[in-house]
């Protein structure tokens, strides 16, 4: 049994923005290994936004991005269940952040399954005109296609994406770890981009 120190506790709640005790038995159950311990309270982040998926989310907040020369902005609205919670510090800088975020990557939907299906479609089409080019066999041809399209949906879509300032995390991670952290349901619900000239 490893010796689980206050050292390794704070470092795990600085890197988690977890309670204390979560830190304490993440780190018990993965033998004071930190990094396993990271990924131990990512997962029980996971379920926990699993369970409260549910539930209503009437309240929140619209979140605005503007970029520094004022020609490229963001406007997300980000629900929450109450709101005490549309009030609070860590949910107003993730609404900060998801607009951000949308103002650097562009996505074309939250989702893939919000993605037209014309979009979808024509995506498919250039795929497989791209592989057949490369005269790749027919049998193999649908596979690689599909395998495209996952990728097109990771760069895309806002909760597949990777997070602009932690590439190692999706949005999707990012979504979960605040709902785990403030025991609320939490949607990001539709969001604008707009630019100078577009």
């Amino acid at each position: 049994m490893a010796t689980i120190s206050a050292a390794m506790v704070k470092q795990l709640r600085e890197q988690t923005g977890a309670g204390i005790m979560d830190c304490k038995e993440a780190l018990s159950e993965c033998s004071g290994d930190v990094s396993k311990a990271v990924d131990f309270l990512r997962k029980k982040g996971l379920a926990t936004a699993a369970k409260r998926a549910g539930r209503a989310t009437t309240e929140g907040r619209i979140e605005s991005y503007i970029h520094m020369d004022s020609k490229l902005g963001v406007l997300v609205e980000i629900n929450c269940e109450t709101d005490f919670v549309a009030k609070n510090d860590d949910f107003k800088e993730f609404s900060k952040n998801i607009a951000m975020h949308i103002t650097a990557t562009n996505p074309v939907s939250i989702r893939p399954e919000d993605v037209p299906k014309e979009t979808v479609d024509k995506e498919k089409e250039i795929y497989r005109e791209q592989v057949l080019e490369m005269g790749k066999p027919e049998k193999i041809v649908d596979k690689i296609v599909e395998g495209k399209l996952k990728k097109y949906f990771k760069e895309h879509c806002l909760m597949n994406q990777a997070y602009v300032r932690d590439p190692y995390i999706t949005i999707e991670d990012l979504l979960n770890e605040i709902v785990a952290k403030i025991g609320e349901n939490i949607a990001i619900k539709r969001f604008a981009r707009f630019k100078i000239g577009e």
